[in-house]
């Protein structure tokens, strides 16, 4: 496989993960330390009020951090969660909308943020996690 085909090949290696498929995740966007991913709801990820289960939250701020880390250096390392801290501020409804950026990269370490909105554009979620770079296996 030539380095470009390669390239294409990291760059879409989220749409293959089949926990982010089952789900139904969709990447916006992912480039220059940024990431946009969106959920729609469904009856099954609904929690006992009708808002998106807590866990889905949880996971789109998780990946939309992870995806803006590999985005800083070009997919040319995955990156696992250390740490996250998160705080859920309201019930989130409709499709939801997690922006993650890059705070800042040292010696491997990788400090981001991360917001959900509603389908009201309402902040439902936010927080800010540490990843550690891997070589792709």
């Amino acid at each position: 496989m030539t380095s470009d085909l390669a390239a294409v090949s990291r760059r879409e290696a989220f749409a293959g993960v089949p926990f982010t498929r089952l789900l139904g995740m969709r990447r916006n966007f992912s480039q220059g330390g940024r990431a946009q991913l969106v959920i729609d709801a469904r009856p099954e990820l609904e929690n006992v009020i009708g808002a998106m289960h807590g866990g889905i939250v949880a996971t789109l701020l998780d990946v939309a951090m992870a995806s803006a880390a590999v985005s800083k250096v070009d997919f040319e390392m995955t990156a696992v969660t250390l740490s996250m801290n998160s705080t859920f501020i309201r019930p989130g409804h409709g499709r939801l909308t997690a922006n993650g950026e890059v705070l800042v990269v040292d010696d491997g370490v990788v400090l981001c943020q991360a917001v959900v909105l509603d389908d009201g554009a309402q902040v439902i979620a936010r927080a800010i996690g540490s990843f550690r770079y891997l070589p792709h296996r």
